[in-house]
Order: C-alpha cells, then structure tokens, then sequence
C-alpha cells in the first residue's frame, strides 16, 4: 500500500515550472555578478579622488552612532562593518576583475567602524553626568576658563569643583554678574562661592537646539548663576594662562581704541571675543548672511596667513644675498604657518579656526613643493584631522557650515567652465575686475545654496539676499577691514594708530549698515518648521556627490537635492508645539497663524515656537484664537486636524482643581496639556501631556492629521546626556 501511494518522480526533460525552480538561485547570482561588474566598470571609469570618500565613511559612522540608540546598536553596527569588510576581502581576494570593489567596500567599511568607535570613545572618556536636579551649593573650585561678555551683562566662569554630596570632582559653568567681577578672576585662580546650579537643558522643543549634548561633550555637569560674592582664596599666579590673559589684554585694548558697535566687532576679529556683540547686530549679521563674518574661520586665517605670506617673501626678495641662496616660498610659507599658528591660539582655538589653520597649513605645504593647493584631498585631510579631536562637531552647525562653504568654492573653482572663465588671457583691467566680480557673486551664490539647507536644519531660517551681501561684505572685511586693524595695532606700538582706527570704525559700520539695510528688506528672511534627519540627509548625499564626483557623474547628485527639496516643500507644520516644561505651548491655525500661551516676545520658549512652526508672523496670544474659551484656570480651545475636530484643555497656572471636576473636564477633551503633575483620573481621549509626561519624553510636536506625536526623546536614544525620568 505504501509503494502503491508513493508519487511518480518524473524522468527526462523537466518542465518549466521545474525549471525555474531549480535555477532561481543561478539566476539570482548572475544578478549579483552582474551587480559587480558595473560597480567595477563605474569605479574604475570615474574620475575621482579616493581620499575624500574615506573621510566621508569616517563622518558617517559619527553620524550614525548620534543616530542609533543604545550601545547594543553601536557594536552591531561596528561588527557589521568589519564583518563586510572582511568579506569583501575572502569572496574577492586574488580577483583582478573585482579590485576596484574590494578596495572600496573594505575602506569604506573600516573607516566607518572607526569613526563610530572614536566618538563612542570621546564620549565615554569625556562625557560628564549632570546632576539630578537643581541645587543652591557651595562650591570651592579652581577657574578653568573665563569668557567676558559685556553685550550680557555678565562673565562666565568654567569651574573644576568637587561634589559636595558624592566628593566626585565636577565641572560646571557659573554666571558672574560684571558688577561682581573684579581683575583676580582669572584662569588658574582658586575662589569659594555660592551658586545655583541646574543640569545642563535637553532641547525645549524637538528639533532645538540641544546644549545638554554640547555640555556632555564639554564636561559639564551643571550651569547655573552665582548667589552673593565671590572669595579669591589662592590667586592665579604661574597658572594663568598668558595666550587667555593675551586674548582679553587684546580684545579689551580694541575696544579701547574704538567705542561702541564697530569696536565689538573689530575685537571679534582681532582676538576672537564675540561677547561684546550686541544681539541687534548678530541678529542683523545672521539674517543678512553675514555671520559667517563674525566666527573666526577660513576668512579671517586665510587673510593673516597670505598677508603675512605676502610680506615675507616680498620683503626677502630685497635681500639678495638671502634670495640667491634659499628658496624664498619654503621660507614664507613657514612664515605663514607661523603667522597663522598664533592667529588660531589668540582667537580661541575654537573648530572653525582650527578647521582653517589646519587646511592654511596644507595649502601652504602644496605651495612650497610647487603642487596643486586648493584640492579636495586638502580638505579631507582637514576634516579628519578635526573629527578625530572633535567628533561630536560634526553634528554642530560651525564644523557643518564651514566645510560646506569650502567643499563648495573649490568644488566650484575646480570645474572646467569656471577654470576656463578665469584662466589668463589678454584683456583690459576692466574687463578682468568685472571677470572677478562676476566671478565672486556666482561664488558667494554657491556658498549660499551649499548653506541653506544646514541654516535651514539648525536655526529654522535662512537669509534670502546673502548673496548679494556678500560680494560686498567680503571684499570690505579682507582686504580693508582687517588690514586696517592689523595696521592700527601695529601703529599703537608708537602712538600713532589713531587715524587707522577711524578708517577701521567708518569701514565696520559700513559693514553693520550693509547687515541691517539688508536684513530689514522684505523676504530677507525665510522661516521653515524643523527639517527632519532624512531630509538633510539627502542634501549632504547629493552634495558631496556632486562636490567629489568629476564629469557628467556628478550631476547624479542632483537627484537626492531635489528630493529632499520637494520633501521641504512638502513637510507637514506641526499643529501643536508643547515646551519641554509645559510651561508654554503653539497652536497653528489652517491659515497659518501661530497663537502662543504665554512668553514675552523675544523669550527662548516663544522665539523657539516662532521658528519651529516656521511662522512669519508675529504671535498671537492663544486667547484671541477663534475656537477658544478662556477661564482663569483653564483654556478650551477646538482645533480642526485631519477629518475631525480635537478639543485641547490647556492648563493657564498651577492653582488647585478640584478632581471630579478636573477630571470631567478631561474626559470631554482629546488633549490635555499642563505645566504640573496631573491625576490618573484625568483620562482624555488621545494624550494627555502634563509634568510626569513631560519629565520622560520632553518637549513634543503634534500632528493631528496624521495623530502622529514627535517628542525629544524620539531622537536621544540611550546616549549619556539625555536623562528622561524613569516610572
């Protein structure tokens, strides 16, 4: 009976249903074979600098360990990236035909280990826990930095101290009122004082800015303001830090010689000190796209190192002697480097400046042997060198900022249309400045294209007209600005540095006047709701292919920036904003109009309501809204999402409610929102967010079309510096 039930197997030629059966795995390695050797043809064709791409996989894994949760996801990612690049090594080893592939996939793949195995390490080493909760203590501590901030009214002090409860050395950042300043407050000085003290803040709303990740980074464990006066116990002495005491003696001596608005913004670029700006000017200086001016960076580096390049080899070239016996670029490049080494010390060393230092010091290598200087490798070199210190400052907008803007002019100045526009040929002087002129506009054009979408990302507002601004801004500021400055220091050493510091103050508040005129024009400035990690994404991919790629390659690029430009257009205003304390919140009507509950204008909750909602025009108090019915206590307002209508309760103080009543009140609504701890019998239809909600998720946004709720917490993970309470 079992033979009799057993099936026939056939014999022969099968059929074709047989027949794919059998060769579906064949075919499905002829696909990937086929895979291969395109990316090879496509490797082995283009033209391109290998170097680059390798500080590019370096930043990715960076970028991913900020991205991924918990350390069980780092060491998968670490572990499949050498897992990858070991098997690229055993399926292609001895595989001429596959070369090209089997170096990139294991280069790739360990460079992107790498950089997410030295930000894990950066972290660990230098990450500082905050303390649990705001505190009045004592501190006896030793003064590690000090940063003057007249425009603040106030100096900030950098304290290495010990806890007082756990006897744990910490570091922590005090406000000083000026009054309470005095001349003994200097690096190195050991002084007792009270404080109050609070964890450094999680961003008040997603998508802001997040300065407890900056703190961690940075070793603090608490900011805060001092209480009462301050006792010198043990002066500074030897440990002071001359290029620290250099930067102020500096700074002060500028603003000294010239008063108000100009002389603030000569100090910036004389030492670096941005603490005398005033928030009028940086504003203006930001929305005019100018700020760029204001950090010291490439600019500012590039200008003092050829300066003091130009001096030196015209100047050796009078000495014949010296001139027939030594080569005269070898010895102004070092004395360039030099020039630019103290420039970056006595500004404050910040990673702009280092950034620049770091790619001045190659350009000038490629000058002294007589090479290409402006080369992408340079800059590649620069970046890892930068990341490999501070890799926490790839996800900062200074680090992101200003590679863009030099990945962007020499990307642009390296094609062949534009080598071939400025290339020498025999003209009038008119026609070469109006070459250059043309030639800077379409450069100051890039940059700001290149900008916009890291602006966009962080601050939530672009300038429109920086362009235009600066093919003015940035020939006034290098060749007449900060010659001049450098010139009235040098005069002051005789006494005669007055009439310069004239021409410097008429040229600054030309600068200042150009910022304002051009921030106070109509659509100067562009504001948009927070631009999510996927859209940015796409437009670094697309730009760094279009910037590293060569010939008609890179114009692939271009397909990821469109996307994520119509993804920009098309990104959803959130309908309600929660601040991280409950303490304030933002409504966006179907018109647009934005309608806040509190917050004087120019407030951090309210400035950062404004910009997230991407909202243009001035707020509105939430009381004036349509659908709104207001008590003492309570607002009920009726908010139309999607297909239906919410009811939102929003909480207006802190006053007792009695809980039978409170909680009918909740029943009735679809969100309740309260700055204060509020009773399980409170139980509204969707989401209630009050202070126990707030404490483990932070600030949120709402989109009630979708019922979908974005939250701080969303995006921290597991990573030191967010610390969300715990049920």
């Amino acid at each position: 009976m079992a033979i009799e039930g057993t099936p026939q197997v056939p014999f022969g030629e099968p059929d074709g249903i047989a027949d794919v059966a059998v060769q579906r795995p064949w075919r499905m390695r002829a696909v990937l074979s086929r895979t291969g050797e395109i990316a090879e043809r496509f490797l082995t064709a283009s033209s391109f600098d290998r170097g680059p791409w390798i500080t590019v996989a370096f930043a990715a894994g960076i970028g991913a360990w900020f991205l991924l949760d918990n350390q069980w996801q780092w060491s998968a990612a670490i572990g499949a990236a050498m897992l990858l690049a070991l098997a690229a090594i055993a399926v292609w080893r001895g595989r001429d035909d596959r070369a090209a592939l089997r170096l990139a996939v294991t280069v790739i793949s360990f460079a992107f280990a790498i950089g997410m195995a030295v930000v894990w390490s950066k972290s660990e080493l230098v990450g500082a826990p905050a303390i649990e909760r705001p505190a009045v203590v004592n501190l006896d501590a030793r003064i590690l930095e000090r940063e003057e901030q007249p425009a603040e009214g106030r100096v900030r002090l950098t304290l290495a101290a010990r806890d007082a409860e756990a006897g744990q050395p910490i570091k922590v950042r005090v406000n000083v009122p000026t009054e309470k300043d005095f001349a003994l407050l200097e690096e190195g000085a050991r002084v007792r004082m009270k404080a109050r003290l609070m964890p450094p803040s999680a961003p008040i709303l997603p998508g802001a800015y997040d300065f407890a990740r900056a703190a961690w980074f940075k070793g603090l464990a608490a900011t805060g303001s001092l209480i009462g006066e301050i006792e010198v116990v043990e002066k500074a002495g030897s440990r002071n830090s001359m290029i620290a005491r250099a930067q102020r003696f500096l700074s002060a001596h500028v603003r000294s010689r010239l008063d108000g608005a100009p002389g603030t913004i000569a100090a910036a670029f004389a030492s670096g000190d941005r603490g005398g700006i005033s928030t009028a000017d940086e504003d203006a200086m930001r929305d005019a796209g100018l700020t760029h001016l204001l950090s010291i960076s490439g600019l500012h580096v590039s200008a003092v190192i050829a300066a003091a390049y130009f001096l030196a080899i015209k100047l050796l070239a009078l000495w014949p002697w010296f001139a027939l016996r030594v080569r005269l670029p070898l010895v102004a490049a070092g004395v360039g480097a030099g020039a630019g080494i103290a420039y970056t010390l006595l500004t404050g060393a910040e990673v702009p400046t280092v950034r620049s230092c770091i790619g001045a010091m190659l350009v000038l290598g490629a000058l002294a042997l007589g090479r290409e200087p402006l080369s992408m490798r340079m800059v590649a070199v620069a970046a890892a060198a930068v990341l490999f210190a501070w890799p926490e400052a790839l996800v900062g907008p200074s680090f992101q900022m200003s590679f863009s803007a030099v990945i962007a002019i020499i990307a642009l100045h390296n094609c062949a249309p534009v080598r071939a526009f400025l290339a020498p040929r025999e003209e009038s002087r008119a026609r070469w400045l109006a070459r250059r002129t043309l030639m800077l506009f379409v450069t100051g054009l890039v940059i700001e294209i290149a900008l916009t979408p890291v602006v966009l990302f962080h601050f939530h507002r672009a300038g429109l007209y920086g362009a235009f601004a600066n093919v003015l801004a940035i020939p006034l500021v290098t060749f007449v600005s900060m010659p001049l400055i450098a010139i009235a220091l040098l005069f002051d050493l005789l006494g005669a540095g007055a009439p310069f510091w004239r021409l410097v103050g008429l040229s600054l508040d030309l600068l200042l006047s150009l910022a304002h005129f051009t921030a106070s024009q109509p659509g100067a400035v562009k504001l948009v709701p927070h631009m999510g990690l996927g859209i940015i994404a796409l437009f670094v991919a697309g730009g760094l292919w279009l910037a590293l790629w060569r010939g008609k390659t890179r114009l692939w690029g271009l397909v990821p920036a469109a996307l994520g430009a119509m993804a920009l257009a098309l990104s959803p205003v959130p309908d309600m904003l929660v601040t991280r304390d409950g303490g304030n919140l933002g409504l966006v009507d179907e018109r647009g109009h934005l309608f806040v509950l509190r917050g004087a204008p120019g407030s951090y909750a309210r400035t950062n309501i404004v910009e997230l909602a991407g909202s243009e025009i001035e707020p509105l108090r939430i009381q004036s809204y349509e659908g709104a019915n207001c008590s003492a206590d309570f607002c009920t307002i009726q908010l139309t999402g999607g297909s239906r209508d919410w009811v939102v309760l929003a909480a207006l103080n802190k006053q007792r409610i009695d809980e039978r009543q409170l909680a009918a009140a909740c029943e009735l609504s679809d969100i309740v929102v309260a700055d204060r701890w509020l009773p399980r019998s409170c139980m509204p239809r969707w989401l209630k967010i009050d202070r126990r909600y707030l404490e483990r998720n932070g600030g949120v946004a709402l989109y009630l079309e979708e019922e979908r709720v974005r939250s701080v917490a969303s995006s921290q993970g597991e990573h030191g510096w967010w610390q969300p309470t715990k049920d």
